[in-house]
């Protein structure tokens, strides 16, 4: 028997017409790239992605086509993510801070009809687009007076280009959003690669919507009309963790930072526009904190955080808890999970526990969210116990959980069952908290033991003279591998590698001590921010220990 209710499927468009109707005067404030800061409301934001319907129709775009974007957070990106998926095209947000063989790649294997982009990118896009011959149109996200002057001889080689507003202009807002299968391809977003070609996570309406219910959720981000949001993360990063889809369904005030991206860029937007609640990676709030410290400032209305994308140091969150009353909140998840999987909420029998109790819970990544069922199993796929002392693969499933990869046959990362390995390394303890020990290829196994990586630099960014380190696994003649500590120190801080690893004198275990210390001017990241160890592990390539060890 089925149930007698409305066949509504669920559709991105749905999201922008519901806060157009209902809280259509409600402000979408964003930094532009051309400078300055631009106002409008969710019903203006409404009228303009339909004329951006209107226009993607003219130039011939269908259902399923791929429409490419190199953008940051402001206005005009968020028109393209319901313009193009309204449409039943799919919007592929390309990661500018890719290497550029990799954004060709990316490009191409999307097969991306049309690109658009913000002014900081149109000297990259020059490179681009020679390489990229399936990419009939770009468009420059901008207004006729700032477009390049295709006449003068002195700019550089650019590709025929359109304006974004002269495009817009050309047709009206009288659109109807089209019906179709919820299940129809929304957005494209591809993984950092850092071993491999980048893979593309092609994400539903449906995944798109259910995933914005579960962030809405009071354990979850816990956002009402009342807040103001101000997503750190960018737009073309796993949709900037859904926020873009999230204010619209809440009804709240958009803030959205462009390019600006500085401390004191984003201090201003806090305050300025009233800030509630923001979410970023950890790089992003040391920045932040730092700044703060300086200036001797302290927010008026900003109180929430999230910290994702990698893990949060405990003295970053103790420092803006303690220091700055803002509460951050540990999330976990990854392109693949759309990208939320768990959020850190403490339950109610928590509450009664010391600060200092509380605050250990914290460090977590936190507890599923409806939609992700998670686990950890041994290298034989037996599931482990949820003791918080067992470690294991941390295996997902769920409705906004990649089921297999955009246009590849590669399968290595799901289970014959359905799970997907998410590669990281993690217990789960008996409240259901989960905590990230290590990313399968970096922890370090030592004697027969598991050492965690993320562990050590977490206490070695605790020290006041570090601002930065990762730990990698060197191998070692007797005990297999021993962990090695890179530092980048703090601006015009001294410490020694002798006052280093004393500082991590009984806080682990003695043969979790560092074995060396290595002093460097800045350590490498991924496109979104993490460390990249394949690197540092290519740079220290056949490292030998002091002799003494």
């Amino acid at each position: 028997m089925l149930g007698l209710m409305m066949n509504e499927p669920l559709r991105i468009a749905g999201l922008i017409e519901h806060a157009a109707k209902w809280h259509g005067d409600t402000e979408i404030v964003s930094r532009l790239t051309e400078g300055g800061i631009h106002r409008y409301t969710y019903q203006q934001a409404h009228q303009r992605a339909k004329q951006l319907a209107n226009a993607l129709t003219a130039l011939g775009v269908q259902n399923g086509d791929r429409i490419g974007t190199l953008a940051w957070n402001n206005h005009r990106h968020f028109e393209l993510y319901y313009g193009i998926s309204g449409l039943g095209a799919v919007c592929h947000t390309i990661n500018p801070r890719l290497f550029a063989e990799q954004l060709v790649y990316i490009i191409n294997h999307a097969e991306d009809r049309l690109v658009f982009f913000d002014l900081t990118f149109l000297p990259l896009v020059e490179k681009l687009a020679p390489l990229c011959p399936k990419v009939e149109t770009w468009v420059l996200l901008t207004d006729r007076a700032h477009m390049p002057d295709p006449q003068d001889a002195t700019s550089p080689a650019h590709p025929d280009l359109r304006c974004y507003e002269d495009l817009l202009a050309a047709h009206s807002a009288d659109f109807e959003w089209p019906t179709f299968d919820e299940d129809t391809a929304s957005s494209l977003c591809y993984t950092s690669g850092t071993t491999d070609q980048p893979k593309g996570v092609l994400y539903s309406h449906r995944s798109t919507l259910l995933h914005s219910y579960a962030a809405g959720l009071p354990d979850c981000f816990n956002c009402a009309a009342t807040d103001v949001i101000l997503p750190v993360v960018p737009m073309f990063h796993v949709n900037a963790w859904g926020i873009p889809y999230l204010a619209p369904m809440i009804g709240c005030k958009l803030v959205l930072p462009g390019p600006g991206l500085d401390a004191a860029s984003l201090f201003e937007l806090f305050e300025n526009e009233r800030v509630t609640f923001s979410a970023g990676v950890p790089t992003i709030w040391f920045g932040l904190l730092t700044f703060m410290r300086e200036k001797k400032a302290r927010f008026s209305t900003l109180h929430k955080m999230i910290v994702g994308g990698a893990s949060c140091p405990p003295a970053l969150l103790r420092a803006f808890d303690e220091e700055l009353g803002v509460q951050i909140r540990h999330a976990w998840g990854m392109s693949e999970t759309s990208p939320l999987g768990t959020v850190n909420t403490l339950k109610p029998n928590q509450l009664h526990l010391s600060p200092d109790e509380q605050f250990a819970v914290g460090t977590k990544q936190g507890r599923a969210i409806f939609g992700i069922d998670l686990k950890i199993v041994d290298g034989d796929d037996r599931e482990l116990p949820h003791d918080g002392v067992a470690f294991g693969d941390l295996l997902v499933r769920g409705p906004f959980v990649a089921g297999a990869y955009y246009n590849s046959d590669n399968r290595s990362q799901f289970t014959a069952d359905g799970w997907f390995r998410t590669g990281d390394v993690a217990t789960i303890d008996a409240e259901g908290f989960m905590n990230i020990t290590d990313r399968s290829k970096d922890v370090i196994k030592s004697g027969g033991e598991w050492i965690s990586s993320i562990d050590l630099e977490n206490l070695a960014v605790a020290h006041p003279a570090v601002a930065e380190a990762a730990v990698i696994g060197v191998p070692h003649p007797k005990w297999s591998e021993r962990p090695l500590l890179v530092v980048v120190r703090k601006p015009d801080a001294e410490v020694s590698s002798e006052e280093l690893l004393a500082f991590f004198e009984g806080k682990v275990a003695r043969w979790w001590t560092p074995e060396a210390v290595e002093f460097v001017d800045q350590l490498p990241h991924t496109a979104t921010g993490k460390l990249l160890k394949t690197r540092l592990r290519q740079d220290f390539a056949g490292y030998e220990f002091p002799a003494s060890t």
